[in-house]
């Protein structure tokens, strides 16, 4: 299996909202709100003192699948509001790329279309412990199946909360 190399996207989905750019970017830039609908990654908390989104911000972020646990370190990369949220995350405490996460905006007549895409930056020397740690030896299908997870649950919160 080929695996996709940065800047090549491994995983990309867009879905369409009934709510504003501004909505949908405050629920995509608290990871501590966005993991409640994201499915392998559980929860998530600021470091350093910080509690919202900016370029530079640091945030931990606690993934399972299964039995399996393990926490990353997330670098804020983008903070553009209502328009882009993106980060990169390292495995902890080795500060080893994993990934990049990046979500995009777009305002649309019904309200706006978020798409949410992948890159794997992972060192292939590190893949067999990727796979030892998270149990995922298909790490593309599975970002692409949790994109497409994520995405249809960020769809049906925003559209059952009451406009601000």
């Amino acid at each position: 299996m080929r695996i996709p190399r940065f800047p090549e996207p491994a995983a990309r989905d867009t879905v369409a909202v009934r709510a504003t750019p501004a909505e949908a970017y405050r629920v995509i830039s608290d990871p501590p709100v966005l993991t409640r609908l994201a499915e392998e990654a559980h929860s998530a908390r600021w470091l350093g003192g910080t509690d919202t989104a900016s370029v530079g911000a640091r945030f931990r972020g606690y993934n399972r699948n299964g039995l399996r646990r393990w926490a990353t370190t997330c670098r804020v990369t983008d903070a553009a509001p209502g328009r882009s949220f993106a980060y990169e995350v390292t495995a902890s405490p080795l500060r080893i790329p994993i990934s990049r996460w990046q979500y995009d905006i777009e305002p649309t007549e019904q309200g706006c279309t978020v798409t949410e895409t992948n890159w794997l930056r992972v060192p292939l020397w590190f893949i067999p412990f990727a796979i030892l740690v998270t149990g995922v030896a298909d790490r593309i299908g599975a970002n692409s199946a949790h994109i497409t997870t994520t995405l249809g649950r960020l769809k049906a919160h925003l559209e059952s909360v009451p406009a601000a």
